[in-house]
């Protein structure tokens, strides 16, 4: 492996890093510049690039882990061993915990493991990608119209079971490749009542536990393709999408409030446009 390749995987590492929590989708941005540019399935196979996809995809995860440490810590109920105080409520005495990050994973969860097969066969095409894009663009603006402009909740403490449970009803459009998970939890979260902020810590920390799920199943699918000629490859994008992912998130959460989630919409649309372009 020659230090091109090595470049190619920093690159992918920061698209997936950058874009990953962002709602803009990371499928959109890897079909250009992976699919269209760098096409990392000429110098990998198949099966080594998709399984490249998925260890970049940890490094994402980790760097949420890390910047929400002390939210999972309070959520393991680890808070003795790391002598941490609990994270409590200022305003109603309630408390995230658990089962509200359950509640919001049990939707897409169960229609993900039922047909697993027919999206990865039927639904990841340029066509549909460029679909997910534009529609979940829609759905944004619409939350930013009919939504967040007077926020019930405005802490995630005061995220009820019925928030989690709605939250996780919208992110089953997710599932629709280009949709975007962030995009559509944040969004759903906001016509809700949360307020962006909110919706985007909430949207991070749910995202953790499903995206590692899927992480592992696929990594112990694809155990025989972690060679050693590989390897340099895969720790050069985990670590890229790690370090890209940290400035993301932080950058993002700081910022949500302020923009909203129009900006981003547009931005979804001229990706899809660009995609369209493209190959059409």
């Amino acid at each position: 492996m020659d230090f091109i390749e090595i470049i190619k995987a920093i690159i992918l590492g920061m698209v997936e890093g950058l874009t990953e929590f962002a709602p803009v989708s990371s499928t959109g941005h890897m079909i250009i510049v992976d699919d269209m540019w760098l096409k990392s399935e000429e110098f990998l196979t198949k099966y080594v690039a998709n399984t490249f996809k998925v260890v970049i995809q940890l490094g994402s995860i980790l760097a949420s882990v890390i910047v929400f440490r002390e939210r999972f810590i309070d959520l393991l109920g680890l808070n003795r061993i790391f002598n941490k105080n609990k994270v409590v409520s200022v305003n109603n005495g309630g408390h995230l915990n658990l089962l509200h990050v359950i509640v919001g994973l049990i939707p897409a969860g169960i229609l993900g493991v039922l047909f697993e097969d027919y999206i990865d066969e039927h639904l990841f095409s340029i066509e549909t990608v460029a679909i997910g894009l534009i529609l979940g663009a829609f759905l944004m603006i619409a939350a930013d119209k009919f939504g967040g402009k007077r926020p019930t909740v405005n802490s995630l403490d005061e995220i009820t079971y019925k928030h989690a449970l709605i939250i996780g009803l919208v992110q089953c459009f997710s599932l629709w490749p280009g949709f975007s998970r962030s995009g559509a939890t944040i969004s759903g979260g906001v016509l809700f009542g949360l307020n962006h902020r909110t919706a985007a810590d909430f949207t991070f920390i749910m995202a953790v536990p499903i995206m590692a799920g899927a992480s592992f199943i696929s990594l112990l699918k694809n155990w025989q393709y972690f060679t050693i000629d590989a390897l340099p490859f895969f720790i050069a994008g985990f670590i890229s999408a790690f370090i890209f992912a940290l400035i993301s998130i932080r950058f993002f959460l700081k910022l949500i409030n302020k923009v909203k989630l129009v900006p981003f919409a547009i931005y979804r649309i001229i990706v899809a446009v660009i995609i369209i372009l493209l190959y059409f």
